[in-house]
């Protein structure tokens, strides 16, 4: 019986809830990938040639966590006399992503290059090289691999670290040069255009602040650029506060006219909820709480529904208001765990986190974050 019978007849063997048929199929839990480890561990012993069977109960054997037996199972094949050299590629191939698994990423990338050597340079081998380099950190490299097979969104995604730790180490020339090639590659990149305002905005550049910003917002998909507005506060958050950072902190003076500066630009953008929430946060930046509160309200007009928005205007209105100081404590109680609510979901596979990420962290996705404005 072939390998793949067998482990369909083990999860036949041991349903999963919902395999009915009226909800969709689910990951193997740890009983019946077990359960799928025996049927196939029996298979071998009836069946040792089957070269198949072993890669498939290597692979779950990696999926438990046990990769000492992966490897095993993997170097056994690779050293049995007379194996096809697909096969012997292929093992090879499982035996670099073991090792990943693992930690053992030097090995790893030697395993992946043995296998490439034998059944080339395939599309499947340059996407585990590049996730191996991006592990290491090693940024340029990932991207190289990226734009082997064609992947622009992951190659740019790739050269803006790569350039955004050249602006890091004092090197803008070379930083610069990274983000030009990933907006060649890919011209809306997020990653990119944010690398590029922050580096003006950390470098006090105002007319290219200007001019970078409003590129930026050109480029980028409109339901996007909140990943350009999150990222550029949390930079000025930051750069105001004393850690000791080369440069840093920016003087308030500076921070006041780099706000006003993407105030302008934001403000000459479509009318959008958005958007106007984030001129909101940039204005309370300078403390000016007038100008927040009628960005809010805007907000609130464009979508009346914006939780988040009416949030912080209740959260300025309190100001204003004679409480007793048992009373805002319980207001100021509530304002803050609402605020911890996560704003950011996949719209791919429903992830929700707190903070922005570009690739979702759950189904791998690429730039799938949306804003969640409604709550729910």
């Amino acid at each position: 019986m072939p390998w793949n019978a067998l482990f369909r007849f083990a999860r036949k063997k041991h349903p999963l809830p919902g395999a009915d048929g009226v909800r969709g199929p689910e990951p193997l839990t740890h009983q019946d990938t077990r359960a799928a480890i025996e049927e196939l561990s029996q298979a071998v012993r009836n069946n040792p040639e089957s070269v198949e069977i072993y890669l498939a109960l290597g692979n779950l054997y990696r999926s438990q966590g046990e990769i000492e037996r992966a490897i095993h199972i993997r170097n056994s094949l690779i050293n049995r006399p007379g194996l096809d050299q697909a096969l012997r590629a292929r093992s090879l191939f499982e035996l670099g992503r073991d090792f990943r698994r693992g930690g053992m990423l030097d090995k790893s990338r030697e395993a992946f290059s043995q296998s490439a050597g034998l059944m080339g340079d395939t599309e499947e081998v340059q996407l585990e090289l590049a996730r191996l380099a991006a592990d290491c950190g090693e940024f340029e490299r990932a991207a190289g691999h990226y734009a082997r097979i064609g992947q622009n969104m992951a190659q740019a995604h790739y050269l803006a670290q790569q350039a955004r730790d050249c602006f890091r180490h004092g090197d803008p020339v070379q930083g610069e040069q990274l983000v030009q090639q990933a907006l060649a590659a890919f011209p809306a990149s997020p990653e990119a255009w944010l690398a590029s305002v922050v580096h003006c905005a950390l470098q006090a550049d105002i007319p290219a602040l200007r001019s970078t910003l409003s590129s930026a917002c050109a480029s980028i998909p409109a339901d996007q650029r909140f990943l350009l507005l999150e990222g550029l506060l949390d930079v000025l958050s930051a750069a105001r506060i004393e850690d000791g950072t080369p440069g840093l902190p920016l003087s308030a003076d500076v921070i006041t006219r780099l706000v006003r500066a993407c105030v302008d630009v934001l403000t000459a953008l479509e009318p959008d909820a958005l958007i106007c929430y984030y001129c909101s946060k940039l204005c309370l930046f300078e403390a000016d709480q007038d100008n927040a509160r009628h960005w809010l309200e805007k907000s609130l007009v464009l979508n009346s529904d914006f939780w988040l928005a009416r949030l912080e205007l209740v959260s300025l209105v309190l100001t204003d208001l004679e409480l007793t100081p048992f009373l805002r404590d319980q207001l100021a109680y509530f304002v803050g765990h609402a605020r911890k609510s996560k704003r950011f979901v996949c719209k791919n596979c429903g992830f929700r986190w707190d903070k922005t990420f570009f690739i979702c962290p759950r189904c791998r996705s690429w730039h799938s974050i949306l804003f969640r404005q409604e709550f729910s």
